[in-house]
């Protein structure tokens, strides 16, 4: 294999005149954490309601529950960016579909929502399990204490059912992080679509790619090395990482 390694085209100026290529990869990696911890938040907030919903004795609001989870789950995150980002403006109102479409940073917005929304099932799924794995002495407790069904869950069942399923938590995050890369299919020029930028500018296309690789690499041990500090300081003794 006749190929020209260069491992210096990093420090060479890009034809975009916006620096080198290491700074094209630098601002592909910003707006990479940027879109991953939206969508996070977004799958935190979502995920939570939807677990509350899937364990709560209600059949209406396990149903609704139920639904959410395996719409978001079972289509692929591909199809629902497509779906959100070329169908959703057809079929809104003519005034909606246009402010959609003429959206500042539209590819970024509907990357954060779609990868939240695709992610928050799954945390749903973890969050509910991590209620349901709890003594049923704990809600009741709750109900002995005076508290509502939603005091219980906020200063009873959460607290505890998070700290629970945190391992799995840093696995999602990670996952939503991985999961950005499949925004450039929309036009966001994340981390990945610098590094294929770079390639087609450059034609070193291991150069690209490998440190595309090693900056994944690099955010990926700082947010198992912070979750792993998070969960021995709220691990409870006698569950999950307790001691």
């Amino acid at each position: 294999m006749n190929y020209n390694w260069n491992w210096h085209i990093f420090f060479e100026p890009n034809p975009t005149g916006a620096g080198t290529y290491l700074d094209m990869l630098v601002s592909g990696l910003l707006l990479t954490i940027k879109t991953a911890l939206l969508a996070w938040v977004i799958a935190l907030i979502f995920g939570t309601i939807i677990g509350i919903l899937r364990s709560l004795p209600s059949k209406t609001a396990s149903w609704i529950g139920f639904a959410y989870v395996e719409f978001f789950r079972n289509m692929p995150l591909l199809v629902q960016l497509f779906l959100w980002f070329f169908v959703l403006p057809e079929l809104l109102p003519r005034a909606a579909g246009l402010w959609m479409k003429q959206l500042p940073n539209a590819p970024f917005w509907t990357a954060a929502i779609g990868v939240g929304l695709f992610m928050s099932a799954r945390v749903a799924v973890q969050l509910a399990a991590g209620i349901a794995s709890l003594p049923r002495g704990q809600k009741q407790a709750a109900t002995a204490l005076g508290l509502t069904t939603g005091q219980g869950y906020r200063y009873v069942l959460l607290p505890i059912a998070f700290r629970i399923i945190l391992p799995p938590l840093t696995s999602e995050f990670l996952n939503t992080i991985k999961n950005t890369s499949v925004a450039i299919t929309i036009g966001l020029i994340e981390l990945t679509g610098q590094a294929r930028a770079m390639q087609e500018f450059s034609f070193q296309v291991f150069e690209a790619f490998t440190a595309a690789t090693v900056m994944y690499l690099a955010i990926n041990i700082v947010v198992v090395t912070g979750m792993r500090f998070l969960e021995r300081s709220l691990a409870i003794p006698g569950y999950i990482a307790g001691k």
